[in-house]
């Protein structure tokens, strides 16, 4: 049987996988626990504005710590 594969990708190479290696040194990794349904819709969400949901995540953090530290300007 002929091997139809429309790629020839074999996976990381040596050099690959070291550059990934430096490149994830410099973060950390932390879960976040939610239904399928609400992931679903933050995929969805951070799609529409053209973003991947980490980023939307990221995003959605900055954004609230900065909030956070605002004065309460309301009297």
């Amino acid at each position: 049987m002929a091997n139809n594969k429309k790629t020839k990708y074999r996976g990381f190479t040596p050099a690959q996988a070291e550059a990934h290696k430096r490149y994830m040194k410099d973060f950390v990794e932390i879960k976040v626990r939610m239904t399928a349904d609400k992931r679903s819709i933050v995929q969805e969400h951070a799609a529409s504005m053209g973003e991947s949901a980490t980023a939307f995540i990221n995003r959605a953090i900055d954004d609230t710590m900065k909030r956070d530290k605002m004065p309460d300007t309301e009297e």
